[in-house]
């Protein structure tokens, strides 16, 4: 029986484990970690004839290779273990990947981008579904990928999905030689995860490669980088653009736009934009890259206008929680990074408090800090960036910040500064990973909303 080595005993790692056995492999799981919450999936596991190593760190034995690596999308492409093991010529793979191989003969929409993925996979979802399509979404939201293929080999049907909705990132990309999407998508790309991927050009290269291998490929016209690299790299694009026909990259025939507040797709006038309800230019730029797809899989208009209607956005982006004495408290937890940070300050009425800090990213903030400048009247930092952010803001000549350290204190403090300074939002967006207090970024937003409303 040959041998499948999985890394990672996360969701993605747990479905592929899961997969592999019942496809009739040999199936090896390890997880650095020994945290006591993985004992029962331990014990669950081994009893379903999963070997699992915890505390692991995993190495090539000569006398009993595996056949096929699968690497969970948090485990670092680059580590020795997995260079050896490609140069080996051992099938070293992502779990998305994996999932891949089970499901390609259903056609994908694949979303990539630095920004924007999350709550364009969400709305591409809506519409498909909301067109009476089998669409599961997938990957960084929804279902791990392999859970969708392993319902596939439980069922012993031939039945395919009519369509799979994957949010893919960069890590994701990067594990992934032969994911080629029917429908690819670009939202936006500035610095981010150059602490893994070093530099601009590796980590651009990474998610142009999945738009290299998608049979139709849409951009964000309006993202400044893909703007500029789209007139010379991409000409067979489709492209976006919420400043009207005159700012497309193609023909009209192939673009999607906004004109005298009508959304107009292909030639054709598709709704109202007043039937969209999420705040911000970014949304209705993410919502033209959901309509691009959806006509491209040949969604009726009336379908589309239906599912817009009523997507009302996702978890954790700019998510409205409580009003509490007219100070309204928006979790924008997923804002992991300057860029995304600032979209959700421009997003929010002002005068706001902003809540930010945690594991910091490399990149650049002047940005994010300009919008500070121009909208908060109070930045709460909490966990490890908190120094670092409040030494960046004393530097631009900002200086009504407080260091709180905690979420339940920065909650506390924002109702509290709120109602002094006639505040009109508390936003969450931090500008940092999580994993310096919390499990994720979901974890964090949970326990924002958690605190929020214990307020009343």
């Amino acid at each position: 029986m040959a041998i499948a080595y999985i890394i990672g005993l996360g969701r993605s790692g747990i479905a592929a484990a899961k997969c592999l056995q019942k496809d009739g492999w040999e199936v090896i799981i390890s997880d650095s970690s020994t945290s006591a919450n993985l004992q029962p999936l331990e014990q669950q596991l081994q009893g379903d004839g999963i070997t699992v190593k915890l505390g692991h760190t995993p190495s090539l034995n000569p006398s009993s290779l595996p056949k096929l690596i699968v690497v969970s999308p948090g485990v670092p492409w680059d580590i020795p273990f997995l260079v050896e093991a490609r140069n080996q010529n051992i099938d070293t793979i992502g779990e998305l990947e994996l999932a891949w191989r089970y499901l390609k003969s259903s056609p994908w929409v694949g979303i990539t981008g630095t920004n924007g993925k999350t709550t364009t996979t969400a709305l591409v979802t809506a519409i498909f579904q909301g067109a009476q399509l089998n669409a599961p979404s997938c990957g960084n939201i929804g279902y791990a990928a392999c859970e969708l293929a392993l319902s596939q080999l439980q069922k012993d049907s031939t039945s395919n999905y009519d369509w799979i909705i994957a949010e893919i990132s960069s890590y994701q990309c990067e594990s992934s030689q032969e994911l080629s999407p029917k429908i690819g998508l670009w939202t936006t790309f500035t610095a981010d995860h150059l602490s893994r991927h070093k530099t601009l050009d590796k980590y651009y290269a990474i998610k142009a490669s999945l738009l290299h291998r998608s049979e139709y490929q849409i951009f964000n016209g309006d993202d400044p980088y893909l703007h500029q690299t789209g007139l010379h790299q991409w000409a067979d694009a489709y492209w976006t653009t919420i400043k009207g026909k005159d700012n497309l990259l193609c023909d009209p025939a192939k673009g999607v736009y906004i004109q005298d507040n009508w959304i107009v797709a292909f030639g054709e006038l598709v709704l109202p934009l007043n039937l969209f309800k999420m705040p911000g230019l970014h949304n209705k730029q993410n919502l033209l890259m959901g309509i691009a797809a959806a006509r491209l899989a040949g969604i009726e208009k009336g379908a589309i206008a239906s599912a817009i209607a009523t997507f009302t956005g996702v978890p954790h982006r700019l998510e409205y929680i409580i009003n509490i004495n007219g100070i309204e408290f928006i979790n924008d937890s997923k804002a992991t990074n300057y860029d995304a940070a600032e979209v959700g300050l421009m997003s929010v009425k002002s005068p706001s408090i902003l809540i930010a800090g945690g594991e910091e990213k490399e990149g650049d903030d002047r940005k994010w800090i300009a919008q500070i400048k121009a909208k908060v009247t109070k930045v709460l930092l909490i966990g490890e960036a908190a120094e670092n952010f409040a030494k960046r803001l004393h530097e631009s000549d900002y200086h009504d910040y407080e260091i709180v350290e905690t979420m339940d204190k920065a909650v506390e403090r924002g109702l509290m500064i709120g109602k002094e300074v006639k505040a009109k939002v508390v936003l969450l967006s931090p500008a940092c990973a999580s994993f310096d207090q919390y499990r994720s970024f979901e974890h964090r937003g949970e326990h924002f909303r958690e605190l929020c409303q214990q307020l009343t």
